[in-house]
């Protein structure tokens, strides 16, 4: 039996945010049901595939594992937080300018670790651009277009930087 449900602060995309769940519900459902956000995905469930990732902090997480409990009063960024179709976030852009997605399931994924990953370490190497995707499940074979988009993510955040 689940504990009781409470109140949770959390701070999504940049808003202060209220939600009643129990502690132990997975944030990907307070996201997408509770606040009808649609960029993380619901993939396996089991925090494998990727496609529920979000951002804590500077820290990509799969959001399905994720127990509300341990997010009280955190910082929580979704895909939609990055950026706009008119301003899409640097990362947003380099997806849509390598036309890295077929499908798209998996891109939410993608994105948040490249997020992830660029601030930690604006210039990545080769294999540190593979490591960070390594856990992110693509079925479509778009993996040459992704890593062409995160190589000019990284160029054009790291442009972005030194100007």
């Amino acid at each position: 039996m689940s504990p009781a449900a409470r109140p949770f602060q959390l701070i999504v995309n940049g808003e202060s945010v209220r939600v009643t769940a129990a502690p132990d519900t997975p944030l990907l459902y307070i996201l997408r049901n509770d606040l009808a956000l649609n960029g993380p995905k619901y993939g396996c469930g089991l925090g494998e595939c990727g496609a529920c990732a979000v951002l804590v902090g500077d820290r990509a997480v799969r959001s399905c594992t994720l127990p509300l409990a341990d997010l009280n009063e955190r910082a929580v960024t979704t895909l939609e937080g990055l950026g706009t179709a008119a301003a899409p976030h640097p990362v947003q852009a380099a997806f849509i300018a390598a036309q890295a997605a077929q499908c798209g399931y998996c891109l939410n994924g993608m994105i948040i670790a490249t997020v992830a990953l660029l601030r930690r370490e604006p210039s990545p190497s080769e294999g540190a651009i593979r490591q960070a995707l390594r856990h992110h499940l693509c079925r479509c074979g778009t993996h040459m277009e992704i890593l062409a988009a995160v190589r000019a993510a990284a160029r054009s955040t790291s442009a972005e930087t030194a100007s």
